[in-house]
């Protein structure tokens, strides 16, 4: 890679890297008020600004360098910026200005062709688009900022006419011969100091070095690797553009606005009504969870409260009625009424709770065991029937297992299509078909 490709490729890339790291962190947000808030996007700022700037032209750097020529001229320069901020600290800047590049040598240089003693540059134009970088301010701790300093780097072209010991040939450049000027492309890097004037006004100081494409800038060629440069320190204004409710981006400390944002009284105020809010919320939980006498149901819902300990209640927390034993003899128990279900359905209906109360009593105060027999109609396949058949009478346990019977004391078995006590195909004959039974063991 060439010195040329080199420098537009590390241009290009610091504008284009800073710019998109940039816009990817900042959305545009609309303002809603006069106070900027530290997270609400570039759209509660002014980011706009033009600026106009003045200073000294220079063939020589403040870092050093080859020169074709020993001795500068001072000469004048102008220009105009436009900058669009789009974080607290980077922007992008458009700069053109004018001017014009002199020097003379004192004694020819063995490097020089004979008799080149002094030229002068024109330059009909100077463009470029920089990124602009804050890099500190000698009042960071402070709400607002009054000076900030910054560095910049970017991409340009320079249209420029080169006078040689006076000889003019404007008219003369190109291919062709028939341009006024030479067009090359450079590389502007510098740094400044801003100071703030007012809310719209800073006055600016800054110095850039421009690092040319070329080695025909003072007209001279030295037949070697080395390309022209120059240099302009400035003066200059800049004015922020924009609504006069919003504050400049530019001025804005992010660190003093997170510190109001913590202190903002309302919002403390907010932060102590959710915590109220969050404890209550909590104190009616643990309400809902109480069960004082134990029985699982808990006082929210319990309709029997103090029930004893060991009682078998129902939903409500009732005492479930007792059947006497001298009623039932539950080693004469063989089975019980049959208990019927819906279609594609293993809940239990409400007229089948008596039958099955019975039979919990009859477990619980007698023991023993009782095999719990599912089946289903002939609708479906036969492995989903078969399901079907062993959750309705895992169902069925379940009832008996919630009212006090020991699940150690009901056996479950699915027998799915197997063993209809009706035809399957009438309805019929399916609404009987769609039964648990029990058997004792």
């Amino acid at each position: 890679m060439n010195y040329s490709t080199l420098k537009k490729g590390v241009a290009v890339s610091f504008v284009a890297l800073m710019g998109a790291t940039t816009l990817a962190n900042a959305q545009e947000t609309p303002a809603t008020s006069s106070s900027a808030k530290v997270f609400g996007g570039r759209g509660q700022y002014r980011s706009w600004s033009i600026g106009v700037n003045g200073g000294v032209l220079s063939p020589f750097l403040a870092i050093g360098g080859t020169n074709d020529f020993n001795r500068a001229d001072v000469n004048l320069g102008y220009g105009l910026s436009l900058r669009k901020q789009l974080g607290h600290a980077f922007g992008l800047e458009g700069n053109i200005f004018r001017g014009k590049v002199s020097g003379t040598n004192k004694q020819v240089a063995g490097a020089l062709p004979a008799g080149i003693k002094d030229f002068e540059t024109e330059m009909q134009y100077s463009i470029d688009l920089r990124g602009v970088v804050n890099v500190a301010t000698v009042d960071f701790l402070r709400r607002e900022n009054s000076v900030n300093f910054f560095v910049t780097a970017g991409y340009g072209l320079v249209a420029y006419n080169p006078i040689v010991n006076g000889v003019d040939n404007k008219g003369k450049f190109g291919e062709d011969k028939d341009k006024d000027f030479v067009k090359e492309a450079y590389i502007p890097v510098g740094a400044g100091v801003k100071f703030k004037v007012s809310d719209r006004v800073s006055f600016n100081l800054g110095y850039t070095m421009h690092f040319i494409d070329g080695d025909n800038f003072d007209g001279v060629y030295a037949k070697a690797t080395t390309k022209d440069k120059f240099s302009y320190g400035y003066a200059g204004l800049e004015f922020s553009l924009g609504s006069k409710s919003k504050p400049n981006l530019d001025w804005v400390n992010p660190l003093a606005l997170m510190y109001d944002e913590l202190k903002d009284p309302s919002l403390r105020q907010e932060v102590e009504a959710l915590k109220v809010r969050v404890s209550s919320v909590e104190k009616s939980v643990e309400d809902l969870k109480k069960d004082s006498d134990g029985d699982g149901v808990s006082d929210q819902f319990d309709k029997c409260a103090g029930t004893p300990a060991g009682v078998a209640v129902d939903g409500s927390g009732c005492p479930l009625p007792k059947v006497e034993v001298a009623v039932v003899d539950a080693s004469n128990v063989t089975g019980f009424e049959r208990i019927q279900f819906e279609f594609n359905s293993s809940v239990l209906k409400t007229d089948s709770y008596p039958t099955l109360d019975k039979l919990s009593s009859v477990l619980r105060d007698g023991g023993g065991k009782v095999t719990v027999n599912g089946y289903a109609s002939s609708e479906g396949t036969a492995a989903y029937n078969l399901k079907l058949s062993k959750d309705r009478a895992n169902s069925v346990k379940t009832y008996l297992v919630n009212s006090g019977v020991n699940a150690k004391q009901v056996i479950t078995k699915g027998h799915g299509e197997a063993n209809p006590i009706a035809s399957n195909d009438t309805e019929e004959g399916r609404i009987q078909n769609r039964r648990v039974e029990s058997a004792r063991d």
